[in-house]
């Protein structure tokens, strides 16, 4: 449990130092730590369920959808920040290695939202929640070592 402590806090290689020893002491502990994240989960998945619950309102249903699924994925990925912290969860998310996955799903996050208020095209706001979806699917395999892998196998013998 302690290593999943310090791998998720970002401690796994770090000799104490000072500054870490300030830092330490100014940050959430690690109940909190999970507390937060579960939360802020939590508030995630309700956004995404009422979204869900909102399209088949009439009229505004879909733009309803669109934005609650969004902001459900937003407080989501938000959700990580409690337990690696921001500055780790930012250099995680821009590392080579996931780059362009951590591009496509912020572009579709923020196209959603734009389809939905700014040019009022309901069809292309279910299109980027679809591609949200996705991106943010193949972002969060990313984190799991030769996930994608695995995937880009299945997938490649379901097709053949």
């Amino acid at each position: 449990m302690d290593k999943l402590k310090r791998v998720l806090s970002g401690r796994d290689a770090e000799e104490p130092s000072g500054l870490s020893e300030v830092i330490d002491a100014t940050s959430l502990g690690w109940g909190t730590r999970v507390k937060g994240f579960i939360a802020c989960f939590a508030i995630g998945c309700l956004c995404s369920l009422l979204g869900s619950c909102l399209l088949w309102v009439p009229k505004k249903g879909l733009t309803l959808f669109a934005v609650f699924y969004t902001l459900g994925n937003i407080a989501s990925i938000g959700s990580t920040l409690f337990l690696m912290g921001p500055m780790k969860q930012l250099k995680r998310m821009f590392e080579p290695t996931r780059l362009i996955a951590t591009i496509v799903m912020l572009l579709c996050l923020v196209l959603t939202l734009c389809s939905a208020f700014w040019w009022r095209k309901e069809g292309l706001a279910l299109l980027f929640c679809i591609l949200q979806f996705f991106a943010l699917a193949w972002y969060s395999i990313s984190f799991i070592p030769f996930a994608r892998d695995a995937v880009k196998k299945c997938v490649s013998v379901c097709l053949s």
